[in-house]
C-alpha cells in the first residue's frame, strides 16, 4: 500500500468515525482473500468511504461515475484508490473490463445495482450489470447492506453522531443451470440475488424487494 493510499484511508476513517457511530462487526465475514463481487445498496455518499476504509487490509475496488473525475483533488483520491470510472448513459464495456480485471487480480470488486442514491434507503430496481459481471468471472457474490445513516446531515448539523449499521448476507454464486442465459433469465437472476441483499436489511428498508422469498433461490449456489 503506498504512502498516498494509507493516508486516504486514515483521513476517512477517522473523519467517518467522527461522523457516524458504525458497527461493523459483520465485515468479519468476508472472506480474508480471492475474487469477491460484493453488492451493496446505495443510499448516500457515506457508505462508500465506511466500507473501503473498514475492509482493510484486503484491497477494495468501487466503480463509480466518471463525471466524480472532474474535480481534482476527488480524481486523486479516486485515482490512487483505483476506483472505476463508469459512464451510466451506456453499456459500459470498459468498466466491466476493468471490473473483471480487479476480479482476476483476487481483489474485491464493489457495486451497487441500484446505480443511483436511494437517500431514503429503501432499495430501488436493479440493473443487471452485477450479473454480467458475476457469470463472466465465475466470482463469488456477497450482498452487504447498509442502514440507519438517512438522515446524517440533519444530525451533523446540530452535531450529533448518526448511527450506521453494516449487514453481510452469505456468499454464493450465479450459476445458469444450463440454459441460455437471455434477457429474462439475466433478470431472474437480478431478482434472486437482491432479493438476498433484501433479507439483511430490516423490512422498512426492502423497497421495491419487500418480499424476499417470492424470487426463489434457482440460480444461486452458496457456498
Amino acid at each position: 500500500m503506498s504512502l498516498s493510499h494509507r493516508l486516504i484511508v486514515v483521513s476517512l476513517k477517522a473523519i467517518t468515525s467522527l461522523i457516524c457511530r458504525i458497527d461493523a462487526s459483520e465485515l468479519e465475514r468476508v472472506p480474508p482473500h480471492g475474487p469477491l463481487i460484493i453488492y451493496t445498496n446505495h443510499v448516500n455518499i457515506l457508505e462508500i468511504p465506511i466500507f473501503f476504509t473498514r475492509v482493510q487490509p484486503r484491497k477494495a475496488h468501487g466503480m463509480l461515475l466518471a463525471e466524480r473525475w472532474s474535480s481534482p483533488i476527488l480524481r486523486w483520491m479516486l485515482e490512487v484508490t483505483e476506483t472505476i470510472p463508469l459512464h451510466r448513459a451506456e453499456a459500459d464495456v470498459t468498466a466491466i473490463r476493468k471490473g473483471l480485471e480487479v476480479l482476476v487480480k483476487g481483489d474485491i470488486l464493489v457495486i451497487a445495482p441500484e446505480g443511483t442514491r436511494s437517500h431514503d434507503g429503501k432499495l430501488q430496481p436493479a440493473h443487471a450489470g452485477v450479473v454480467l459481471l458475476a457469470l463472466h468471472s465465475h466470482a463469488p457474490l456477497i450482498p452487504v447492506a447498509f442502514y440507519g445513516a438517512e438522515r446524517y446531515k440533519e444530525n451533523l448539523r446540530s452535531l450529533k453522531r448518526t448511527d450506521f449499521h453494516l449487514r453481510v448476507g452469505k456468499p454464493f454464486r450465479l450459476d445458469n443451470r444450463g440454459e441460455k442465459v437471455t434477457r429474462v433469465v439475466r433478470e431472474k437472476m437480478l431478482d434472486e440475488l437482491m432479493y438476498q441483499l433484501a433479507v439483511v436489511l430490516p423490512p422498512e428498508y426492502r423497497g421495491d424487494y419487500y418480499n424476499p422469498p417470492i424470487a426463489g433461490e434457482k440460480y444461486l449456489v452458496f457456498d
